[in-house]
């Protein structure tokens, strides 16, 4: 992030440009010889309108260029800069307009006097001066702070918060729990701070286990730039892992390598699986939802709701039969249906046998996969809200029909359980990496159904869902329409000309591609351009060589103080 001189009073630049055309939404400034504009400035001119009064038109620069006035071809340049033709260098900066006060929206005259914002100039025209609560999001390219209106991302006025970028580079994961550090440790949520809470599924190494841990690289200028936005660094006092089992483990001992306190283990019993219905997270992936095997999934389902009963340590009885383990179950069900008598009860009258011998492929495969997670030989765990403000929920470890399974059923116990509340508060902030791959824009699945319920009707249930993918055109439309708040880092070239970034300007499109990492262009429904944002370094340790020792008695808080989560990938760190 570069920083420039920090300033209380707005300095005139240049003048509104003649030869090109002003229109009330765009407009050209001839920068004076002894000053500069660069890309994201921020400036404001005025006009007196009959009738009206003064206008204030505030805009932000989204092209700067400069060129020899005098010549006519390109050697020119040569005799020029010689001396021995006449001619001299002008640049210009084309503004985007922001704000237009009083809402007279009429051009900018030629010639007259253009500033560089700051102070409350700069505060008025990127709306600053109307959130009631901002969010703090980090400098723009002149140093001075940058916020969110807290009310397009906590349910106010909108909800959740898209985030696209090159995995590695763009710190989408970075900037995701960053952005929740900064809205539970400013006044954005006022009173609500201490009960909202932050689920977090961590599919990249075990980066995002150690929130809770100060980070060792956290030095006097890191600290000054957290201090500059209103904040305390530190790492998250109240945090709550849950990590699968480890494989062959009989105890249900977590696979954890980072720490050894603050992490619960993560599996599902039998008798849960079959009460609850899980079967169809089994089958997840959205190429199963085109398979005439569905039907089997839903029919064999219901059978277990109806013939399961629970027995010691998780275990189930079906039908008289004792099973301890997934495997069993697998068995179990796969013999009913080769069982000619009994095939009907279980997969329906109407389906062939071609179509029960591909579900019994597929569920036979997820013997080794599901079997570490959903157990008959474990005590049940309750399954109520997190006690702990932030819950991560890793999932590196587990192979990929596992991690569709815990994504799904823990996403669909939390929309239940929102449902059941009958309220949106407290607040529930949902982060989801990956997103492309659990709401593809094409197919169906329980994850992606689960995920649209909670993109079109969370908000009103108090359920926000920041979700992270490499490319926005392959995530499912309704999902990213529904994102009140739009953010990209670097991007590969051939994505960043999707239509799914049209509100990106030409030039910040040709940016995105050469994005170093921990910047971000940040878009809010109030502003019609989106802004650049650098965010400070975490301030919470990010991989295992940066953590310190925890806050003493919060290696596994369970007050839900004034912190959220991380989410950040082995590169996913801002410089």
């Amino acid at each position: 992030m570069e920083s420039g001189t920090m300033t209380t009073m707005s300095e005139a630049i240049g003048r509104v440009l003649g030869t090109e055309d002003a229109t009330p939404l765009v407009f050209w400034v001839a920068v004076d010889t002894e000053a500069y504009a660069q890309l994201d400035d921020v400036l404001v001119t005025e006009r007196d309108v009959p009738g009206v009064g003064t206008v204030r038109i505030s805009g932000v620069v989204t092209a700067v260029r400069s060129r020899h006035e005098g010549a006519q071809f390109d050697s020119d340049v040569f005799a020029i800069s010689d001396g021995i033709l006449p001619a001299q260098v002008q640049e210009a900066a084309e503004v985007t307009v922001t704000r237009v006060e009083p809402e007279v929206f009429v051009p900018p005259l030629p010639g007259e006097t253009v500033e560089r914002a700051a102070g409350d100039d700069r505060e008025r025209a990127l709306y600053f001066d109307g959130m009631e609560r901002q969010v703090p999001l980090g400098f723009s390219r002149d140093g001075m702070p940058v916020y969110l209106n807290a009310d397009f991302l906590t349910g106010r006025r909108g909800a959740h918060v898209s985030i696209s970028g090159i995995s590695g580079v763009a710190t989408k994961t970075s900037f995701a729990t960053w952005l929740l550090y900064s809205l539970f440790r400013s006044d954005a949520l006022e009173g609500e701070a201490a009960n909202t809470k932050a689920l977090i599924f961590n599919v990249k190494g075990e980066d995002l286990l150690l929130l809770d841990h100060p980070n060792t690289r956290l030095d006097e200028a890191i600290s000054d730039q957290y201090e500059r936005l209103g904040l305390t660094p530190g790492p998250f006092p109240s945090v709550q892992v849950d990590a699968p089992p480890r494989i062959g483990d009989a105890k249900g001992v977590p696979d954890v390598a980072c720490r050894s306190t603050g992490v619960e283990a993560l599996y599902w019993t039998l008798a849960e699986f079959c009460s609850e219905g899980l079967l169809p997270y089994v089958f997840a992936d959205a190429d199963d939802d085109r398979q005439q095997y569905t039907m089997v999934v839903n029919q064999v389902t219901a059978r277990l709701r109806k013939e399961a009963r629970p027995k010691d340590n998780g275990a189930v009885a079906v039908e008289g039969e004792l099973i301890t383990s997934y495997n069993g179950l697998v068995d179990y069900v796969c013999a009913r249906l080769s069982d000619e008598a009994e095939r009907a009860q279980w997969a329906g009258t109407a389906v062939g046998l071609g179509t029960i011998s591909a579900f019994i492929r597929r569920l036979v495969a997820s013997q080794r996969d599901i079997g570490r997670i959903v157990r008959g030989d474990l005590p049940k765990k309750p399954k109520g809200a997190a006690e702990a403000q932030v819950r991560v929920v890793d999932l590196h470890n587990l192979p990929e029909r596992a991690q569709r399974f815990v994504v799904g059923v823990i996403l669909q116990m939390e929309f239940e359980r929102k449902e059941k509340a009958g309220t949106s508060r407290p607040l529930q902030f949902i982060v989801l990496d990956e997103l492309n791959k659990y709401a593809p824009k094409d197919g169906s699945s329980p994850i992606k159904d689960t995920l649209l319920d909670i993109a079109e009707r969370g908000r009103s249930l108090g359920i926000v869902l920041i979700g992270a993918q490499q490319t926005a055109s392959e995530v499912e439309r309704r999902i990213a329409a529904n994102s009140a708040v739009r953010v990209v880092g670097r991007l590969d070239a051939a994505e960043a000309t999707r239509p799914e970034y049209g509100f990106l300007t030409s030039a910040q499109r040709q940016r995105v591609l050469m994005a170093k990492p921990g910047t971000m262009f940040v878009a809010q429904p109030e502003l019609p351009v989106p802004l650049v944002v650098g965010f400070p370094f975490p301030a919470w340790a990010t991989r295992p060589e940066e953590a310190g020792k925890p806050p003493q008695g919060k290696a596994r808080s369970v007050t839900a103080d004034k912190d959220p989560f991380d989410l950040a990938d082995d590169d996913d760190i801002p410089f």
